[in-house]
């Protein structure tokens, strides 16, 4: 488990979540339902099955983990994160797959923060670095990532950026 930090500015909480807590449990879905409604997100609730089974199966997952925020105890922020591995540089990495600020919270920096615990989570699991995607018209998350240090993803400039696909089984 990380250890929660705090910034007195903003008065957000951060901490690496705990899938078998029900108060997390809650929060979770509650932020992914959230996000999963929002355009960003595809703008669909989430399925039965998925809310029946998602914290279970992220508990199950290996090296899965995830990271909550908190505003005077309101959930405001998620994380979902997986460990993966760089075949480049022969060490794992964290892929972040859902980053998550309610709408009532966003631009108090509960992004930064977020992702600043999951930097220091992916350090202290030896991971050599941490990988998003995000979709090319959502400029304030581009903006939020690029504020925490990322930038798109080339190995070489003349070749051009990498692209993110997909293919549904």
């Amino acid at each position: 488990m990380g250890i929660p930090t705090r910034d007195a500015e903003t008065a957000i909480t951060t901490s690496i979540a705990d899938y078998r807590d029900e108060t997390h449990a809650r929060d979770i879905l509650a932020l992914m339902e959230e996000y999963a409604r929002d355009p960003f997100g595809g703008g669909e609730p989430l399925s039965d099955f998925c809310r029946a089974h998602l914290v279970q199966r992220l508990a199950e997952f290996p090296g899965a983990f995830s990271v909550l925020a908190y505003r005077e105890n309101r959930a405001v922020g998620l994380v979902n994160c997986f460990t993966g591995f760089s075949t480049f540089l022969c060490k794992p990495l964290v892929n972040i797959h859902d980053v998550i600020v309610s709408k009532n919270a966003r631009g108090a920096g509960v992004c930064t923060q977020m992702l600043e615990l999951v930097a220091k989570e992916a350090k202290k699991r030896g991971c050599c670095k941490l990988t998003l995607e995000v979709l090319e018209k959502n400029l304030p998350a581009q903006a939020a990532y690029r504020k925490s240090g990322f930038r798109p993803y080339a190995l070489d400039e003349a070749m051009g950026q990498a692209a993110f696909w997909q293919r549904y089984l």
